[in-house]
């Protein structure tokens, strides 16, 4: 604990500290204890708590703010409140990043085939009763040779990326190359609805084709309605977010790299989620598998 600058700089200059406490008002005994008191139990519990919320700020990598980050205290056998949580943080001058909206990045076909929405927004997680359904869109990450184009394929029930793909441009073999890497990793059971907006990468007939082959049902929603498609969207802004998207990579390999790193590395094994009751999309994946 600090005592009052004003006394002890008049201690210093050799005047009375009786004189200093009667003219604030204040004891000798209190200023005596105050001065020398070690610090309290609380004190030091927030000490302790403050260097755990610190490392647990970094290892997410600047992007959790206080319920993520209370969960990892609580994950890891603290007893602490969310509330506690929050003031420690404001306190070590920590926060975590916020969302940006993003821009579409896909173009209707208004000679499409005009397929059903299947989804119908219903965007929560667990098994579902129509079997196993997937979501995916298009973002774009800048670089110091142009765009470099994400396309992902996202398992609505666990939130896991089971496909993406990366390339230089927005033909559809972008998002044929992430569904083949979905049906690699996963072999999904025929009837797996695979949920998309209406761009017309996602209606085009050779979308169309590779769907059948592998027993995939395509599903769209609405034009123009970004809630239709809403995880898909919500994941591309955790991940501009979470990799501070706003400035450009020097490449398209560096920024591959990268996106690969926090998609296999993080995003999947380690971020916690909130709609999974704080539990990474593995956790859960297994959980229901189990």
């Amino acid at each position: 604990m600090t005592v009052h600058p004003f006394i002890e700089a008049e201690k210093r200059a050799g005047h009375s500290v009786k004189r200093a406490c009667e003219l604030l008002k204040v004891s000798r005994a209190a200023y005596y204890h105050r001065r020398t008191a070690a610090p309290s139990p609380r004190a030091v519990r927030d000490a302790e708590l403050t260097e755990q919320i610190t490392q647990a700020h970094r290892a997410s990598r600047g992007s959790y703010g206080a319920p993520r980050i209370h969960a990892v205290l609580v994950r890891g056998g603290a007893r602490v409140g969310r509330r506690r949580t929050a003031r420690l943080m404001r306190r070590a001058g920590l926060a975590g990043r916020h969302r940006r909206r993003g821009h579409r990045t896909t173009v209707a076909d208004p000679r499409a085939a005009n397929r059903p929405d299947l989804v119908e927004r219903d965007f929560g997680p667990g098994p579902s009763v129509s079997g196993a359904r997937w979501c995916g869109d298009i973002t774009y990450l800048a670089t110091g040779e142009g765009w470099l184009f994400l396309a992902t394929v996202i398992d609505i029930a666990t939130r896991k990326v089971v496909g993406w793909a990366t390339a230089d441009h927005l033909r559809t073999s972008l998002v044929a190359d992430a569904l083949r890497d979905a049906v690699r990793r996963q072999r999904p059971q025929r009837g797996t609805i695979f949920h998309s907006d209406r761009g017309c990468q996602y209606t085009s007939r050779e979308l169309a084709v590779l769907a059948d082959g592998f027993g995939i049902r395509l599903s769209v929603g609405r034009t123009g309605q970004c809630w239709d498609n809403a995880l898909a969207e919500s994941f591309f802004a955790t991940l501009k977010s979470d990799l501070g998207a706003d400035r450009p990579w020097p490449t398209r390999a560096a920024a591959h790299a990268e996106v690969f790193e926090w998609i296999e590395g993080w995003y999947n094994i380690r971020r916690l989620h909130s709609s999974l009751g704080y539990r990474t999309p593995v956790e859960y994946e297994a959980a229901l598998a189990a």
